[in-house]
């Protein structure tokens, strides 16, 4: 009798904390699923065909790195109920305040770009135009966002986000050399060939794990959904089911084409499908639907996180619990920045392909600062109280800033002066 009361307890202990953390759950996954975007997708594919399984230990150290960046953002905006970009401003003064606004709306515009572009290239394989993806986007990614209650939204974006595990079993039907994962991927090792180009891929794949759209989406989120002190260990659960789910994509997508599409001189994930039909239509489709799906989760955040600062910033009423004419401007900036990034995918002859590519390094090379001033905000006693920075904290915030510099420096190095790296 007393081992059943003990399991029946156990069990309602079990089921109670579930349901508090199904209830809490959301900003921690969904930002970083959607950071598996199109773009991240894109630049997955292409490093599994151009570098084999050899980039599988880097995503595993990318881990705790999106874990960290992102964890630092639950406790600031739980404690403070301050958007990052109010934040910056209250903390460092205007100069500083616009720098980062500035720098999160040319990353914002330039990444939403490349969600068109994934979104458009997936639907076309499937005979649908370009021009109506851009406008049948546009309209449900402003509808999912204007039901006027958090709640309603989130609850339909993590339907999305479940979509974005479709990669997982197609990494097992491609039946890959479990000996050779090992060996080429899990252990480090440096692999031959142009040094430019791994550099290149290097900062792509980070940027694609953390960017600093990231940073002002979950604060802001973490705000709007109204999380308090006593939710953050929740959320910083949340946070890491949220980094391991992307990392296990992106390690998905580089055994797919590792295995099936190894030296193949691909440049997008839309090719990457193509090619992949005729060997397996299943998995062709499975990466072609999933791309889109991926371009539309990135649109809807990365949208929403640059709506969200500038409400921040301009004291505009910029909740998600507001309806359109409570938030008109709110509603109507992210209206703008997704007709803009659409009208340029439509453009004839703009190079889509580097485009896309090339936000991720972007991305990468303005992270530091935006990490360095979370890791300022989190030193503030006076503001997050006993959930400062520890020392153990402030070092590694630290060696992930100093390594992406380096990254960053060597990379710039390394195209300018390509023979002093055997490029």
């Amino acid at each position: 009798m007393n081992i059943l009361s003990s399991l029946y307890y156990n069990y309602r202990r079990f089921a109670k904390a579930f349901w508090i953390f199904a209830a809490i759950a959301g900003p921690g996954l969904i930002v970083m699923i959607a950071d598996n975007d199109a773009g991240g997708i894109t630049t997955y594919a292409v490093t599994g065909s151009k570098f084999g399984y050899s980039f599988i230990w880097i995503e595993l150290l990318l881990l705790p790195v999106a874990y960290v960046c992102q964890e630092m953002t639950v406790r600031l905006g739980a404690i403070t109920k301050r958007g990052h970009a109010e934040a910056i401003f209250d903390a460092f003064g205007p100069f500083w305040g616009w720098f980062s606004l500035l720098d999160l709306t040319l990353t914002d515009i330039l990444t939403i770009v490349t969600e068109f572009i994934g979104m458009t290239a997936a639907l076309s394989i499937f005979g649908i135009p370009t021009w109506i993806t851009v406008i049948i986007s546009i309209i449900t990614i402003m509808a999912v966002t204007v039901t006027g209650r958090y709640w309603t939204f989130e609850k339909i974006v993590l339907v999305f986000c479940l979509l974005n595990l479709i990669y997982l079993p197609a990494a097992f039907m491609v039946n890959p050399d479990v000996s050779a994962i090992f060996n080429q991927g899990i252990i480090p090792h440096w692999p031959s060939g142009d040094t430019n180009l791994f550099f290149f891929f290097i900062m792509a794949n980070i940027g694609t794990t953390i960017a600093p759209w990231m940073i002002f989406y979950q604060q802001s989120a973490v705000v709007d959904k109204n999380l308090k002190e006593k939710d953050i260990k929740w959320e910083r659960l949340d946070t890491l089911l949220g980094s391991v789910w992307t990392i296990l994509i992106g390690i998905a997508l580089i055994i797919i084409t590792g295995t099936l599409l190894p030296g193949s001189p691909v440049e997008s994930a839309a090719e990457v499908a193509l090619q992949i039909m005729p060997i397996n239509q299943y998995i062709g489709a499975i990466i072609a639907i999933g791309l889109f799906d991926a371009g539309f989760l990135g649109a809807v955040c990365i949208s929403l996180a640059s709506s969200w600062a500038l409400g921040e910033v301009f004291g505009w009423s910029h909740s998600l619990n507001s309806k359109v004419g409570q938030a008109p401007w709110f509603y109507l900036f992210r209206f703008a920045v997704l007709c803009v990034a659409g009208i340029i995918v439509l453009i004839p002859g703009a190079p889509l392909i580097l485009i896309t590519l090339f936000v991720q390094v972007i991305a990468v090379t303005l992270l530091p600062a935006a990490l360095t001033f979370l890791l300022l905000l989190l030193n503030q006693e006076e503001e997050v109280g006993k959930y400062k920075n520890t020392l153990f904290q402030n070092i590694v915030a630290s060696v992930i800033i100093i390594a992406i510099i380096i990254l960053s420096t060597l990379y710039g190095i390394s195209a300018l002066f390509p023979q002093w790296f055997g490029g």
